[in-house]
């Protein structure tokens, strides 16, 4: 029973990275009063040029990036002002803009209001805070009654705007396998995510994502989707929710239990989520997926390690050419492998190290 006045759960909930940053645009440069003076002309006229427009701040989506965690470090971001004008009818330079490279997907808004500013799409770039205009000079007020304006405005004042940003992520890897399969744990052990960990069916009740970082440059968003179980596809137990979740990310991390405590093969759990996703879309069986052999560290020893391995090969029927990579998520075993191999899936041709597969040897030293 739920409890009383507990807010409803929902599953549709994306991973959201926030941020609060302060723009400003440039002030335009004011205009100047100047009058042309030149030997032999005893009467020159206003010559003073306008002032130069402020800079703008503009946000620009990078591909590059999927977190909103380089914004904490940096609060202020401001653009150039405007110079301001000069005699001989000179206008003064124009302030240099501030562009600031923000994830597709992020959410700008007014921090003070709470009013959606922009909702930034892939390869978009935007004005988000106008620059200032420059000011007129005197040369601009000069007329056939006022040959001699004494008068200049000065440039407009930027914007300043408290910026609130909202980044809701799909996850570039979507990590499925039965309950207890050790998603959460994976997940907590290759990213700072604190999923909760139990030994019981549905811990994870929503998707959890975390951000794994193999260096400073490279980053991957990691969904923790909940434990499918058989009938998933037809709407059983949470199915649905947890598949449209899936349908979302890029690379799928089929996570195998290697050593199941009711003696279930591993190879039937593979089929059995294979089954699943196939019956909900035939798009969502195609999509590029990892096999992987979790809880390797519960196998004693190097050669049943490499027993298990074959076995689940065999009963599937892999080509060798079909990696399966084998991992510890509890210890961090070829967790680092898996990482690479992800990279490589998601960036072909790009990536820096990778692995085509992790092998059962080795794993006791």
């Amino acid at each position: 029973m739920a409890r009383a006045g507990a807010r409803p759960h929902t599953l549709a909930r994306m991973f959201v990275d926030q941020a609060e940053i302060i723009v400003r645009s440039g002030d335009g440069g004011a205009g100047a009063v100047s009058f042309r003076r030149e030997k032999y002309v005893p009467k020159g006229g206003p010559d003073g040029g306008n002032g130069g427009d402020g800079g703008s701040v503009i946000v620009e989506a990078d591909e590059g990036l999927n977190t909103l965690q380089d914004f904490r470090g940096q609060r202020h971001w401001e653009a150039e002002n405007g110079h301001p004008g000069q005699g001989s009818q000179r206008s003064g330079l124009a302030g240099r803009d501030r562009v600031i490279r923000m994830p597709a997907g992020t959410l700008i808004y007014n921090a003070e209001t709470g009013d959606l500013i922009h909702d930034l799409k892939p390869g978009e770039r935007t004005v988000i805070a106008p620059g200032g205009k420059g000011g007129f000079g005197n040369e601009h007020f000069k007329r056939s009654t006022n040959q001699t304006p004494r008068r200049a405005e000065p440039g407009e004042r930027g914007v300043r705007l408290t910026l609130r940003l909202e980044l809701k992520l799909i996850a570039d890897v979507g990590i499925i396998g039965l309950p207890n399969a050790g998603k959460s744990t994976l997940l907590a052990a290759v990213s700072r995510a604190t999923p909760k960990i139990a030994d019981y069916p549905f811990t994870t009740l929503a998707p959890q994502l975390g951000i794994a970082e193999l260096d400073p440059s490279r980053r991957i968003v990691l969904a923790d989707i909940p434990g499918l179980i058989e009938g998933a596809a037809e709407g059983a137990g949470l199915g649905h929710d947890f598949l449209r979740h899936v349908e979302r990310t890029r690379v799928l991390v089929h996570l195998i239990d290697a050593a199941p405590v009711d003696g279930a093969s591993p190879a039937e759990a593979y089929r059995t989520i294979r089954k699943e996703l196939a019956g909900y879309s035939p798009l969502l069986a195609e999509k590029d997926e990892i096999v992987v052999l979790n809880k390797m560290d519960l196998i004693p020893d190097e050669g049943a390690r490499a027993e298990a391995l074959g076995e689940f090969r065999r009963e599937l029927k892999l080509g060798h050419d079909t990696p399966v990579l084998a991992i510890s998520g509890a210890t961090g075993k070829g967790t680092r492998e898996l990482l690479e191999a992800l990279w490589k899936r998601l960036h072909p041709g790009g990536g820096a190290g990778g692995t085509g597969g992790a092998r059962a040897e080795g794993w006791s030293r």
